[in-house]
């Protein structure tokens, strides 16, 4: 570190291999470290056990109810379906016993960032992916096309998040992704 407390030289951050995810490490073989709360020199032996009176069953949470900007009416006064992408999103995780550990914000942000993705691409199906110039009248390129990359690339890197705390945390094999696009847009067309 520089005397002005700028890092200058050495290891760029976040260089180097990606850790390996805790289900890939147990399905190897290997030796994988799983959050616990267990005393590493205590003798269970030693021990004294206490009767304790029947308690509640806690099984998980209830899934947090989506804020209402998700499921608002939009120009064309069809719901923006954020909600629904939020809702699946969020069983997802509950399924892979990881939905305490993401915070409910960025499942509301890649939902409403997905939902916007599919309604640009409605725009595109629709309007096609030209337009006319609104001074010279020239052909030019749909703006919908624009901002369906810069929706698709916000749900995306969202997304990566959101996978990668599944991925560090869950410690059961796991298939189905609800990032799966063409399913998004299919379900999407049938709604109308």
């Amino acid at each position: 570190m520089a005397k002005d407390g700028t890092h200058r030289g050495g290891r760029r951050v976040r260089a180097g291999d990606k850790p390996t995810p805790a289900a890939e490490k147990i399905n190897n073989g290997h030796r994988a470290r799983i959050m616990n709360n267990d005393i590493p020199d205590l003798d269970y032996a030693d021990l004294k056990a206490v009767d304790l009176p029947e308690g509640a069953v806690l099984e998980g949470t209830d899934m947090p109810k989506p804020d209402e900007y998700l499921s608002a009416k939009q120009k064309n006064g069809q719901p923006l379906g954020a909600d629904i992408i939020y809702k699946e999103t969020w069983l997802w995780l509950k399924e892979r016993h990881c939905e305490n550990l993401v915070n409910k914000r960025l499942i509301e942000s890649y939902a409403q960032a997905f939902a916007r993705y599919i309604q640009c691409e409605d725009a595109i199906s629709a309007y096609g992916l030209l337009g006319k110039h609104p001074t010279t009248g020239g052909v030019v390129t749909s703006p919908f096309v624009q901002m369906s990359h810069q929706y698709q690339k916000t749900a995306n890197l969202i997304w990566y998040e959101i996978f990668d705390v599944v991925k560090q945390n869950c410690t059961e094999d796991f298939e189905g992704n609800p990032n799966d696009t063409m399913e998004q847009l299919l379900r999407a067309r049938k709604g109308m």
